[in-house]
Order: C-alpha cells, then sequence, then structure tokens
C-alpha cells in the first residue's frame, strides 16, 4: 500500500490504461517550415504543410529536405516517350535512379523541395501526374489482362484508367486500393486488396459437338471436370470451377464455349501488419456493371465509416451487420442477379512471427 492510500483504494482493482496509437499521424499533425521556394504545398505565409505534401505524392524522407515523390501510373502502363521525360526529370532533380513500388507506381527519390515548382513543370510537359498517399482511393493497379496475355479474358489495364480517372483521390476513412487481375492466377494479388476484380469464364459444354476427346478433362486443373469412364465425355462440377477457361481453350471441337465472362468482385482485403483476404461479393460484372459496383462500394465505405476513425474496409465489413448493409448496397446498384448469396466475411490471413 503506497503512502497516503487507505486500505480500500489499496485492495480496488487497477485501471489499465489504454493508449490508442495512430501509425498515420501525417494526416493529423500539421508540421510546418518556412521556405523562400515557390512550391506546391506551401500556404499564404510561406509554411509547407507535410500532411498536405505527403497528400498529394510527395514524401518526407530521413534525409533532410529530401522527397520521394511518387507518380501515377494506372495499371502500370506508360508510354516509352512518357518514360522517356521521366528519366530526364529524374536525371535533372533526383538522383540516379528510380524506384518502383509493389502496386506499379514510380517513385523519384532524393528531390529537394526547392525543386518541387520545375520538376512538376516538367512532368506536367510530359503529361505525368503525381499519385497521393493517406485515406484516399488510390491509383489503381492491374496485371496486362486479354490485350497480350493469353491467360487474360478480361481488359484490366482499361479498367484501371477509367477507375483512376474517376475514383482517384476521393477521400475515404482509409486508404483504399483497387487490383485487377485478367484471371485467377491473380499475378496481381487482387485477393488482398480493398476492392479486387479478378477476370472469369463460366463454361458452357455443348454436346453435340462434343467427340469424347477428354482433352478438357486433362486441362482442368482444379478437377472440376472428369472424363466419363466410358464415352470420354465431360462430367462437370461448376462447384470446383476456378472460372479460369482452360477448357474453352483446350476444346478443339468448340464444344466448350463461354456462357458468362466478367468481373469477379472482391472486397476487404489488405497487406499490412494483420493481413486480411477479401471475400467475393459478385461475379461475372461486365466492365459498366463493374464501374456501378466500385462506385457504390465508394460511396457506402465514405458513409460507413463516418466516425470511426481510420478503419480499412476489410475491417468495418467485419463488424456486425456491416457486410450484410453493404451488401444491401450493391443490390440496390448492381440488381440481385449477379450478387453471391451469404458471402463469408473478410479473413485474417494467419503470419508466423
Amino acid at each position: 500500500m503506497k503512502k497516503g492510500e487507505t486500505m480500500s483504494e489499496a485492495s480496488a482493482p487497477k485501471k489499465k490504461l489504454k493508449i490508442a496509437v495512430d501509425h498515420n499521424l501525417d494526416e493529423q499533425v500539421k508540421k510546418k517550415i518556412t521556405v523562400d521556394a515557390q512550391i506546391a504545398g506551401r500556404n499564404e505565409k510561406g509554411k509547407i504543410d507535410f500532411a498536405e505534401l505527403r497528400a498529394g505524392g510527395f514524401i518526407k524522407q530521413r534525409q533532410k529536405d529530401k522527397f520521394t515523390v511518387r507518380l501515377k501510373c494506372p495499371g502500370g502502363k506508360m508510354t516509352i516517350e512518357k518514360l522517356k521525360k521521366v528519366v530526364e526529370a529524374a536525371e535533372q532533380f533526383g538522383s540516379d535512379f528510380v524506384h518502383l513500388t509493389s502496386r506499379q507506381s514510380m517513385e523519384i527519390p532524393y528531390v529537394d523541395y526547392h525543386d518541387f515548382g520545375p520538376l512538376m513543370d516538367q512532368l506536367k510537359e510530359a503529361g505525368q501526374e503525381v499519385a497521393s498517399c493517406g485515406p484516399r482511393v488510390r491509383v489503381p493497379n492491374a496485371c496486362g489482362g486479354c490485350e497480350y496475355n493469353p491467360n487474360g479474358l478480361t481488359d484490366t489495364v482499361k479498367m484501371a484508367d477509367i477507375v483512376n480517372k474517376r475514383f482517384f483521390g476521393i477521400r475515404v476513412p482509409h486508404k483504399f486500393k483497387t487490383s485487377f487481375s485478367g484471371c485467377p492466377f491473380d499475378c496481381i494479388r487482387s485477393t488482398t486488396a480493398d476492392l479486387g476484380l479478378m477476370g472469369g469464364v463460366f463454361p458452357k459444354w455443348n454436346e453435340e459437338n462434343c467427340t469424347g476427346c477428354t482433352i478438357c478433362a486433362s486441362a482442368c486443373t482444379e478437377g472440376a471436370i472428369e472424363a466419363h469412364p466410358q464415352t470420354g465425355k465431360p462430367i462437370f462440377t461448376p462447384e470446383k470451377c476456378l472460372y479460369c477457361a482452360d477448357c474453352v481453350r483446350a476444346c478443339p471441337t468448340y464444344s466448350w464455349t463461354a456462357e458468362q465472362t466478367g468481373h469477379n468482385l472482391r472486397v476487404g482485403g489488405h497487406h499490412g501488419r494483420h493481413p486480411v483476404n477479401s471475400t467475393v461479393v459478385a461475379r461475372f460484372l461486365t466492365d459498366d456493371e463493374a464501374v456501378t459496383a466500385i462506385e457504390a462500394t465508394i460511396e457506402w465505405y465514405k458513409k460507413a465509416g463516418e466516425g470511426k476513425g481510420r478503419i480499412r474496409i476489410g475491417n468495418l465489413l467485419q463488424q456486425e451487420g456491416m457486410l450484410a448493409d453493404y451488401m444491401a448496397a450493391l443490390k440496390t446498384a448492381i440488381g440481385p442477379a449477379k450478387l453471391v448469396n451469404n458471402p463469408v466475411l473478410p479473413e485474417k490471413i494467419t503470419v508466423a512471427r
């Protein structure tokens, strides 16, 4: 018992002090420094707002006066002509390298803040925009899709460009990343994006064209197609289908065709210290339906996350009643026909430490 403390006070259970730590304080703490340079992020008193700079794609480095400038590269695609201009800008205002991020952005490190103005002028002349950070809709990333990849089922790069133009930079409760994969190989990791769209095909079998060659059964590595032991004709188990269209590509008689082709929509995934797998909420959306679903998701996220601090959409959906509320909003936006019945909650991934 401490000096001056009564017996009842000493025996009372001690309250634990809970300290909440926000690892994104740069969005809230308004640190400023005074400079003479005419640069973006400077207010009328000649001070730099670091939060505003970071939100605009200018990331403070540990080196004094140095920033990394993040460039927009929707779908990871950049013309050769623009790339040459970016290299010229990096050589003049950065260091001896550029950094390619895991989300297909390009960064120019070691830019002195006094050079923001001339750097931006040069990038603008090349038609190159700067990306963003913080609680906003980020630049979408995408695989090569169906343009040149033989496995690609959807035009992912086109969709990434549409999403970038319509939704980039919208303020939301936390960072919001969209990924487009053209097929179930999922090279772009759409399953762990806040919003992931994966190309898929639901196959249809036409018995009249089938010769019982069993090639489709050999092509299907998921066990969704097995050859009948007498006729060789396929026995299809839809529940095992991954929607990869390997059977359609392999069939020499066009017995297998694409009944439905589109985007399978997943929501609620993210990386980080405590990663989460997204959940499938809709299948085989057209391009227009996919854009409508993305818009509805962002609007729902803004409204449902209001007043709840910095929370990822996946963590929000794990709260009681939130997934059902989201599905209702999605139903209003795109109708019930392509929605998944009884979707599961986004699932936390166990990571060995």
